[in-house]
């Protein structure tokens, strides 16, 4: 965990005008939320915290002005058109104790020639013990032919690492393209039309 970790400055000051200032120096306002204790407002390090937030389900110990705290990234708001990040909710964990997110899926290897891989859930929600939630579920789609399908069931997960989402779902289906579908049914016509022709003769 010492790799993401973070100082973090307590916020005395909020509203617009406030978060306006702090970005201008370089920081980011964020707030702590969780275990019944009241929100706490601080600033996090702009450009520490934006290489830190690359990774999905991100946890950060935050050196609170010396004392830890053990934090779950929730969400971070970005300015749409510049995508700074402009404020990050996060929330207070324990070790051992267990959360509920959502976890990108990978898809790996390539299918049956001539067919197309259809992601349908590109992320999948698990509960995991905080400090080891998966960076990603990888599955491969290796020499999968036109109809297979992958359900959530069908994932491996990470050990300590269990489904949330609805065991049917359906992750990644394989189909063809349906130029080819369309392409049989006219061959199929083109041979039935002399038939149809010998017979009126």
């Amino acid at each position: 965990m010492d790799e993401n970790k973070l100082s973090a400055a307590k916020r005395t000051s909020f509203g617009k005008g406030a978060a306006r200032k702090l970005r201008a120096a370089g920081h980011i306002p964020a707030v702590i939320y969780g275990h019944g204790g009241e929100p706490q407002h601080v600033s996090l390090p702009g450009h520490e915290t934006a290489l830190l937030l690359r990774k999905a389900n991100l946890v950060i110990t935050l050196d609170i002005e010396g004392k830890n705290e053990l934090v779950l990234v929730k969400d971070v708001q970005k300015d749409p058109v510049r995508q700074i990040i402009e404020h990050v909710d996060l929330i207070v964990v324990r070790k051992g104790e267990k959360v509920t997110v959502d976890v990108s899926v990978h898809v790996e290897g390539e299918s049956f020639s001539g067919t197309i891989v259809m992601v349908e859930n590109s992320t999948v929600s698990v509960e995991a013990e905080a400090t080891h939630i998966p960076e990603s579920i990888t599955v491969s789609v290796e020499g999968l032919e036109e109809g297979a399908q992958i359900h959530a069931r069908d994932l491996a997960l990470p050990k300590g690492t269990t489904l949330v989402t609805d065991p049917d779902a359906l992750v990644v289906h394989i189909t063809a393209p349906r130029g080819s579908a369309s392409g049989s049914a006219e061959s199929e016509g083109g041979e039935a039309a002399p038939a149809e022709a010998a017979e009126a003769e």
